[in-house]
């Protein structure tokens, strides 16, 4: 995949209902950190598993891209982060950056920068908010 296309898959397998769909982006090796959350896992399995436990705590999750910028083979996304926490009153969108790693045609690495504090204010949920049995 060039990465117009890499690009376009990772936010349509984030803002679609299939967690393997996001693990098959990236190489087998590869990382996944939510830095709003401080959470790493790796490899396709768990980062298909991230995006199940994502789908099934946040609903209508989303990532509207914004802009995207490449050197070599890294990518810096610049866009929006968007769901509704299941309980919450209120659905949120916050701004994200995300910074990919490429091998060239799968993801190697994948970083999310995003106000976890904009996620609860805009949901309407208490800055230390957990979801209940965590």
């Amino acid at each position: 995949m060039n990465p117009d296309q890499i690009v376009a898959a990772w936010a349509a397998a984030w803002s679609g209902t299939d967690p393997a769909a996001l693990g098959a982006l990236f190489t087998p090796n590869a990382t996944y950190t939510d830095q709003g959350i401080g959470v790493t896992v790796a490899g396709r399995e768990q980062i298909s598993g991230w995006k199940a436990r994502t789908d099934a705590g946040i609903a209508d999750v989303r990532i509207t891209v914004n802009h995207a910028w490449r050197s070599g083979d890294h990518l810096t996304i610049e866009g929006v982060y968007a769901g509704h926490i299941k309980g919450a009153p209120k659905p949120f969108a916050v701004p994200v950056v995300t910074l990919l790693d490429t091998d060239g045609r799968q993801i190697t690495s994948d970083q999310d920068f995003y106000s976890l504090n904009a996620v609860f204010a805009q949901s309407g949920l208490p800055a230390d908010w957990t979801p209940a049995g965590s």
